[in-house]
Order: structure tokens, then sequence, then C-alpha cells
């Protein structure tokens, strides 16, 4: 965390250290200040350096992530002039002030070792690792401390040493129903990668969109050239980017419901079996029916090339709000589609609703709702008080429809306990990202905005709910847990502007909590979180200025 001090004479005294306690995002578990040494001046110029071959592809992607931030005040590669250096090293000494838990998104028996230590000294920065994952998170902190502080500040000599609590920390971007170019999504993997997020959930397919080739079924993208998708090539070279930043990527293919943009390139597939007295009551597209060999052909195919395609060691299925399909059509779609990825060499993750087909100890079920995170009106009187709801057309009939539908989900994560699998935390009460900002902190001249950017079916919130969000308040057990993964759907996005208009603040804050395991106290982390507006402006990132935070 920075501790920033004016140089001699041109601010006057020294902030207190309360202060800028815990503008580093996520907050460190150990932090020391060294009294009694010389402070670091931050105008530079800098140089950033390593002598072992081993962080080669570490030192140029941490001088691309510094560049928007430093600008000339970074040297150039080979430059001889004089800059205070920030020095990149692999260090197995490096002690560890966290266990980290849950499921590693690299596939390997246990989590990544991303321990990391940053030195600060009058005559560098040193960011240290025990692996070159370690030294990049190290490096993400030493461009926090530096860029957050104006060029006439200093850095006390200090030290922060830090691990993960969660090894899975993702985000999942929906490319589906908002296809995101290429150079967007750049954009938003560095952005992830500044916050020591390290799996990037990729929603490629729904009912509004199939956004990745698959070359033994090319009808899939053959109408999507408005809409766009990634071209093998693409989804390639968008993984090596993430890899890079040490980011793995999970795709998706969602089955068996959420199927329209399929059955769109590919009509004639039969629907699944339904549930007696369901059709003509409310419009739905048929899911499909892996009973059937053509459909269970296809999906294969599809599945084949999305894994040989796959450079991490996860799939995602998909498998949640199957309407219209019978409970024996659901469970036989999902137990097709998790033995073919296995066969296939990944391990598959789906929504919770999975675990209604039963569920074993290598199963991951993504959990994100439960009946009382619906939040829906119980009387047609407490539908009126909810005008987001009634002004999306709510009715009453449909209300009860929908309290029908997801009355099992109060059930799914103690079935997935009872199977022995594990449960990636992603509850739609706070990690959902769509949701609105609430009206009381929207800034005035951004009050329609708030009212018009979002889900509109969920209760708008403040940045302080979303942040005070605690992985323990689900009391599961924490060996249980896999990880962390904020989500964000686009259905009403426009651009890319209000993308991460949604993203930013929130964000960073829920990126902190799955790095350190739980909130920070909302005073301090407010007034850290105010700061980070500058990274964001540095990016050219849009943000929303929600009053509840501190941005003086």
């Amino acid at each position: 965390m920075p501790i920033l001090t004016p140089a001699p004479g041109l601010l006057g005294a020294r902030p207190t250290r309360r202060y800028a306690m815990h503008a580093v995002f996520p907050a460190p578990a150990d932090h020391v200040v060294h009294d009694g040494l010389s402070d670091l001046p931050t105008a530079g110029p800098w140089r950033l350096s390593s002598a072992d071959p081993a962080l080669a592809e570490v030192e140029r992607t941490v001088r691309a992530l510094f560049e928007p931030h430093l600008g000339r005040r970074l040297l150039p590669v080979g430059s001889a002039s004089p800059g205070v250096e920030i020095r990149l090293e692999l260090d197995a000494s490096v002690p560890a002030r966290r266990r980290t838990r849950g499921v590693a998104p690299d596939g390997a028996p246990s989590p990544a070792d991303e321990v990391y230590a940053v030195s600060v000294r009058e005559e560098r920065v040193l960011c240290r690792g025990r692996t070159p994952a370690g030294v990049f998170r190290a490096a993400t902190t030493a461009l926090q401390l530096i860029a957050l502080a104006e060029p006439h500040e200093t850095l006390a000599p200090q030290e922060f040493t830090d691990a993960p609590h969660y090894a899975w920390r993702g985000l999942l971007l929906d490319t589906a129903r908002r296809f995101i170019p290429v150079a967007e999504m750049h954009r938003l993997i560095d952005l992830a990668a500044l916050y020591k997020i390290n799996v990037l959930h990729l929603h490629l397919t729904d009912n509004e969109g199939w956004r990745i080739e698959i070359p033994s079924v090319p009808a899939l993208t053959a109408g999507s050239a408005g809409g766009g998708f990634y071209t093998v090539g693409e989804y390639r070279a968008l993984q090596e980017y993430a890899a890079s930043r040490h980011i793995v990527v999970v795709p998706e293919i969602d089955l068996p419901g959420h199927c329209a943009s399929l059955r769109a390139a590919l009509p004639g597939l039969p629907p699944a079996p339904a549930p007696p007295g369901l059709a003509g009551r409310f419009p739905y597209t048929p899911p499909l029916d892996l009973a059937d060999p053509g459909t269970r052909e296809l999906v294969r195919s599809i599945l084949a090339d999305v894994c040989a395609l796959t450079d991490g060691p996860f799939v995602h299925i998909g498998g949640d709000e199957a309407l219209g399909i019978t409970e024996q059509g659901f469970a036989t779609a999902l137990n097709e589609v998790r033995a073919m990825v296995r066969r296939l060499g990944k391990r598959p993750v789906a929504w919770q609703e999975s675990s209604r087909a039963g569920i074993g100890p290598q199963d991951i079920a993504q959990f994100w709702v439960d009946p009382g995170m619906m939040d829906l009106p119980g009387s047609e009187e407490e539908l009126a008080q909810r005008p987001d709801l009634a002004g999306a057309g709510f009715t009453g009939e449909f209300l009860a429809a929908l309290k029908r539908f997801f009355a099992p989900s109060a059930e799914d994560a103690q079935r997935v306990l009872d199977g022995g699998g594990m449960l990636l935390l992603s509850p739609q009460s706070h990690l959902y990202l769509d949701r609105r900002y609430a009206q009381e902190v929207a800034p005035s001249e951004r009050a329609e905005q708030a009212a018009g950017l979002g889900f509109p079916s969920y209760r708008p919130r403040s940045v302080e709910y979303i942040a005070g969000w605690d992985p323990r308040s689900h009391a599961l057990p924490e060996e249980r847990i896999a990880g962390v993964e904020a989500t964000l759907f686009s259905e009403n996005l426009r651009n890319f502007e209000e993308l991460t208009t949604l993203l930013l603040p929130r964000l960073a804050s829920l990126a902190s909590t799955a790095w350190s395991g739980g909130p920070e106290p909302w005073q301090e982390h407010r007034q850290a979180l105010g700061r980070h507006s500058r990274l964001w402006r540095d990016r050219g990132l849009a943000f929303f200025p929600a009053t509840d935070v501190d941005w003086s």
C-alpha cells in the first residue's frame, strides 16, 4: 500500500500514513514502512530491468502495462540514460503471508504460486516472486504504487508481501449478446491483470449470437459477420495475449438451453421433451435434445473443436435456465456433455443447475442464484413498489412462474456439497455487474445513465453494497469453494464505454475481495477506490463516479 509523501517544501506536512494505506488493490496482507530512510521520488525517469532470461516475457508485458501511466517517464529498452530502477527478480525465499485455496485455473494439482514481494528503497523498486506469475503480481503492485502518485510526490521506504486467498479469481464477459472486438478485449484483459484477476470466462454462445468459429460446423458463424465472431486465429491469439498476463481463458458453450442462435443456423433440430402443460403459456426456445443421435453428434463436433482450440484445462458447458426440458432430458443432456468434454481432455465447469443432473468430486458448479437473490415481489402491491420490474413488463402471473422456475435453486449449493463437488462463487446479488447503480449514489448529471444502464429486473445498488460482499456470508466450507468470479452480461450494452462504466469502480472492489478473501472496511476502501480513477483515466476507460466513493 503506498505511503505518498510530498517532496520537501512543495506541499507542506506529510499526509498521515493511514490516509494512503489502502490505495493498492488488492490490499496486501503484510506491509511494513521503514522509518529513517530516504523516500523514493516518483518523477523518474524509470528504468525497467531484469537479468533473468526466465523473466523476459514478464518484462515485456510489464513494460506494456506501465506505458499508459508513465509515458516518457519510462525509459525505452536499451536506453543509456540514468533512471530509478524497477527491478524484476525470481526469489524462492519470498515468504507466503496467506494460504491459497480453491481450484488452480491452470489445471495444476495445487494452486499456482503467486506469492510476491515488493521492496521500495531510495534507489529502486524491487519486485520479487517465487515464479514468473509472482513476479508479475509484484509488478502490478509496483505499477499502482508509482502510477497513483503525483510526479512531485515520493514513496516512503516500505515492503509488501502477499499471496492470494483464492486461486480462481475470474471475470465473465458476455460476448454473445454484445460482441467484444479483439482490440477492446485486450484493453479489458489489461484491466483485469492490473487487479490480479487470473481467469477470463468468455460467454461465447447464447440466444443472441454465436461468437466463435467452429471449423467443423461453419454454418454457426456464416451469418454472424455483422455481429462479429472470433476466428480460430483470433481466439488462439487472444489466449496468448491473456496468458502473457497470467490469465487463463475459459470458453463457455451454453447447453442445452440458450440455443436460439444455434437453432437459427441449423434449423430442424428436434426439441427436447417438454414438461406437460408448458407449451403455449410462455415463449421460449426449446433446449437441445441430447438423446437424439444427430444432435448428440453435432454437439460432440462443436465441443471437439472448442477443446482442441483451447489452451487452458477448463471448458464451461452452461447448463443454466434450460426452460422447456424435462428433468430426465436435462440430466441426459448435462451428463452427455460432461462426458464429452472429459473424453476430449478438458475439465467441465457448469452453472449450479447442473447439480440437478448429479454431481461428483471432479465437478465445478458456478453458484449464481437462490430464491432470495431473485428479490421478486410477492404480491401485486409489492410489484407496484418496484418500478424497475413493472417498467420491464413483469406481471403477477410471470413473477409467479419465475418463482416456481427458480425454486429448486434453493437446494443447488447443498446438492453440490453432498456430491463432493466444488462451488465457484458468482452470486447475482453482488457479483453480477450488469446491475444498475442506485439513484442515491448517482451524481445529478449521471442520473439518467444510472436509470438506464444495466439489467432492468435487478434492484439497483450502491458501490458500497457491492464492495461489502463477503464470501463467508454464504456459510460454505472453505475447502469446497473453487474461487470467485464476477460477471458482466451485456443484455442492453451498446458500446465499450457502457461496458467499462458498469465494470468500474466495482470490479476493483470485487477483485480485491477475491484476492484477500474478504472485504475491506468501507471507509478505508472508499478512499483508496477513489484514487484509482487516475489509472482508469490513464487507460481511457469510462467509469461511474458514484457519490459513495471518495474521489477527492
